[in-house]
């Protein structure tokens, strides 16, 4: 099992400067790349502070240039938000920038918050039937003169410009249910899953989902799947309590993004307050201790080699967790000097 690092700009305040947030990105992206780690992934979302990706081929791009080895992943494009002439030349582009690194994930997306502003109106049914058409015509658009009358999107023939330097740009599909499973497989996509907070059942069913897609197109050659989980190293038993209740925080604030009922302002949602946190007992410290990947090094390697196990191709390092810089940093340099060693050979 390969590791890389899932990463964006992220704040819960105005306490630091957008600068500040970038650089700091930087950096433990360029930690990652010098540690050998396969792959830097960041997303896509439009007027959250909570996540802060308006594009991430442009991350990426500056990215190319302060990295030497490790793929760069775009994690995920939110499908609906963009034409697949669009998509295909931007990807194109960035991988030419990139020496041909680029890994291009693609999604239908999870927040009305944004469908509400972008694509008004917007069902997550429809984006997902979006995503379907979307895959197939920016692959056509690469291979060159490519027309498409399709429920979404209609153009005459056209042909990327430029087109990638890779001849196959890998395309990674963010999946849950057994259709999208299906849809990536037999698409030659290769599959990008996250089970959030729900633990090894979860991380073992979406493998379970991934199998029977394989299985049913036996025709294809089997795609990567990659595992992504939120990840703490930490340095002793305090450590882990405290990184417990960050991550615990965090996955309140995500479940408020999600429901999209708080009141927003300058791009930061208003702040829960401690009585409504602990309220919510399906997200507290000690279900995240039980079901994440968060304790010392030891504990961290025994839950991956349990992954590894089922078949996991690549463990993505999820460090988006509303910490402080230096702790996210910290947690990482742990992860990269005392768990991977135990996966090399």
């Amino acid at each position: 099992m390969k590791f890389s690092l899932f990463v964006h700009m992220e704040r819960l305040d105005a306490s630091q400067t957008h600068k500040q947030l970038y650089d700091e990105f930087v950096q433990l992206c360029e930690i990652a790349d010098q540690a050998g780690m396969v792959g830097i992934w960041t997303g896509e979302h439009h007027g959250m502070d909570f996540t802060i990706a308006p594009n991430p081929f442009v991350n990426l791009a500056d990215l190319a240039r302060r990295t030497k080895n490790a793929r760069l992943g775009v994690g995920t494009a939110i499908a609906p938000f963009w034409h697949p002439i669009k998509l295909a030349g931007e990807a194109a582009m960035t991988d030419i920038i990139s020496d041909g690194r680029l890994d291009l994930g693609i999604a239908r997306g999870a927040y009305n918050f944004e469908y509400e502003r972008l694509r008004p109106g917007l069902d997550a049914w429809t984006a997902g039937q979006m995503m379907r058409e979307l895959v197939p015509a920016v692959k056509g658009i690469w291979a060159g003169d490519y027309a498409h009358d399709g429920a979404f999107w209609t153009f005459p023939a056209t042909t990327s410009a430029p087109r990638p330097l890779q001849k196959d740009i890998p395309i990674w599909i963010a999946a849950r249910d057994p259709n999208s499973h299906e849809f990536a497989v037999s698409n030659g996509c290769n599959v990008q899953v996250t089970p959030l907070w729900n633990g090894f059942a979860e991380v073992e069913s979406l493998m379970d989902r991934f199998n029977a897609a394989c299985e049913k197109a036996p025709q294809v050659p089997r795609p990567r799947i990659m595992l992504l989980q939120h990840t703490y190293v930490a340095s002793d038993a305090a450590d882990v309590e405290l990184a417990a209740k960050e991550i615990s925080i965090y996955y309140n604030y995500f479940f408020a993004w999600f429901k999209n009922e708080r009141p927003i302002r300058q791009g930061l949602i208003e702040r829960l307050s401690e009585a409504e946190i602990a309220a919510n007992a399906n997200l507290s410290p000690e279900v995240m201790k039980a079901n994440l990947p968060i304790g010392t090094a030891d504990d961290v390697i025994a839950t991956l080699k349990t992954y590894e196990a089922l078949g996991y191709d690549e463990y993505s390092f999820w460090i988006d967790t509303g910490m402080s810089f230096e702790r996210k940093k910290a947690s990482l340099e742990r992860f990269i000097r005392d768990v991977m060693p135990a996966f090399e050979g």
